[in-house]
């Protein structure tokens, strides 16, 4: 599934104007919107259904009409006003009044993560809801952070009911929340949201999904099922609990009310007996009122942070590479791989002279301005095995035969990020582009990325953080280790400036022990030597 254009000149449905993107994630996104009959604001939300789900778009509305007046009737207040449903253009539309409140998601991305007791406290809310939706048999089936809206008085807003079964697919939106039942495309029931509640938690706790999104949906749905759960190293009193909701059979997860009873004695053991919770709420609203203020709040923070990392993640972004894993001292070695590691590394001038240990450094790159066609000499030239990509955004970088564009993030019109990678290569590649980078690339890796990765955990920085010149353009190196699902895997970042507050940031991801190699070697050399940030962004699709 990709994106698909959606016009904010034409409205949905001949009533609905789109003003502004309020939200993303996987398959999902939200708009603030105009009633143009009513005249009221309201939030569009749009899901992408699969090419052959004609029959799901035709159905799908009375479905999600039906499911959510149900639910709201049995718990008043806790479930958005669907106000409309529509397919159009092989998307499913869902109109709800405006929402006062915040994704959790965006919450976490802007706060950090939650004690045990703010965890518990969100959790609870959600249980109310999940009690009074399975008392009727009605699971939900595609809960995830961003379906659960944090208001600064009152309890959270749940989204998205009904939108489960409107076609034959086992998820459609933010598959890394999909139980593995759902993986397995079975039957979706009341265990699924339970254990969309545990996976909820996690990341509430922990600062990252249990699984993270792979970028494609079947590969995501893939991890889901098949790999072992990474263990929570934040979760406290709750460790048990979201550990056995995230079992990966449905009957050995614990029941509602088993649930209700740690998560109302963690909330009551909890200093000053959970006043804290009150701010998981209180800072919610704050920002989201009509026309919000931080509208695209995930990519503008994670592009504050000179663009390369979603910091303490799990955005949703969300690629968890950024950490995962049992937390490591940074100065314990990894493998052979910590920071007494000699292996070669990309050093960070791209003229100067490596040290004995060092890989050969990357031939000097022209300018901007240098020659569209390079010779085969040249240090732009294209080396046999790749190809020039050019991408819609601007920039244009050579990519090994094979790979593709494999994920887009999206929140401010102007900020974006790109991953590379195939299916059967561990490697990607990172192209992020910001306008609100900060004046020094060396600070922005140390004040503002560093420890975004430091909180998450197994998180190991690799030598000194270093100013170059890149292109003629002020630039930093930084390089670290963290953990994915399980595996080591190593980082170059490079961040540049492109003057008045923009910049670029290319990040090289490989497992670890693939570091040394050759081929790794040679295509980040290639990457750094073809990379050109052309009209960056100037006119985004």
């Amino acid at each position: 599934m990709g994106w698909a254009h959606a016009s904010t000149d034409r409205p949905v449905a001949g009533r609905y104007r789109l003003v502004e993107i309020t939200h993303r994630e996987t398959n999902r996104v939200s708009w603030y919107a105009d009633d143009l009959r009513t005249g009221r604001p309201c939030l569009a939300t749009r899901v992408e259904l699969p090419a052959d789900a004609a029959e799901g778009v035709r159905r799908a509305p009375s479905r999600i009409l039906r499911a959510t007046e149900n639910v709201a009737r049995l718990c008043p207040d806790r479930i958005a006003d669907v106000v409309d449903a529509v397919g159009e253009g092989g998307c499913l539309w869902t109109v709800t009044a405006w929402i006062d409140g915040t994704p959790l998601d965006e919450v976490l991305l802007q706060r950090g993560t939650f004690s045990p007791a703010r965890a518990a406290r969100v959790a609870l809310d959600l249980l109310d809801v999940l009690d009074a939706a399975h008392a009727e048999a009605v699971p939900h089936g595609e809960l995830s952070p961003g379906q659960l809206h944090l208001r600064e008085t009152g309890p959270l807003v749940v989204t998205g009911y009904g939108v489960a079964g409107t076609t034959s697919a086992p998820r459609l939106t933010a598959p890394s929340y999909a139980a593995p039942e759902q993986a397995r495309n079975e039957r979706v029931g009341p265990a699924a949201d339970l254990w969309a509640l545990g996976a909820i938690l996690y990341t509430m706790l922990e600062g990252r999904p249990p699984f993270r999104d792979r970028g494609r949906v079947a590969a995501t749905l893939r991890g889901v099922d098949r790999l072992p759960l990474r263990p929570p190293v934040r979760c406290g009193p709750l460790t048990e609990v979201v550990t056995g909701l995230l079992r990966k059979e449905p009957r050995e997860r614990p029941g509602r009310q088993a649930v209700r009873d740690v998560l109302t004695r963690v909330l009551r053991e909890a200093p000053g007996g959970g006043a804290e919770t009150g701010e998981a709420h209180a800072t919610a609203g704050r920002g989201w009122k009509r026309r919000g203020v931080l509208v695209g709040t995930p990519l503008a923070v994670l592009v504050v942070t000179a663009a390369v990392v979603t910091a303490a993640t799990g955005l949703p972004d969300s690629d968890d590479r950024a950490g995962g894993g049992p937390a490591t001292s940074a100065s314990a070695p990894a493998g052979g791989t910590g920071a007494a590691d000699t292996a070669p590394r990309v050093p960070p001038s791209a003229g100067a002279a490596p040290p004995p240990s060092a890989a050969p450094s990357p031939p000097p790159s022209p300018s901007p301005s240098g020659s569209a066609s390079p010779s085969p000499s040249s240090p732009g030239a294209v080396p046999a095995g790749f190809r020039t990509y050019r991408a819609p955004e601007g920039f244009s970088v050579a990519l090994p035969e094979g790979w593709e564009r494999q994920r887009t993030s999206r929140a401010a019109e102007q900020s974006y990020r790109v991953t590379f990678g195939a299916d059967d290569d561990p490697r990607t590649l990172d192209v992020t582009y910001s306008e609100h980078v900060g004046p020094d690339p060396v600070a922005v890796w140390r004040d503002t990325v560093e420890p975004g990765l430091a909180r998450v955990g197994a998180y190991q920085r690799i030598g000194a953080i270093e100013a170059t010149t890149y292109q003629g353009r002020e630039a930093a190196d930084m390089q670290w280790i963290t953990t994915d699902d399980g595996a080591r895997v190593r980082t170059f970042g490079r961040g540049l400036l492109l003057g008045e507050g923009r910049g670029f940031s290319l990040r090289w991801t490989t497992p670890a022990a693939d570091w040394t190699d050759t081929d790794s070697r040679q295509t980040l050399r290639t990457v750094l030597r073809t990379f050109r940030p052309g009209a960056a962004a100037q006119d985004l699709p």
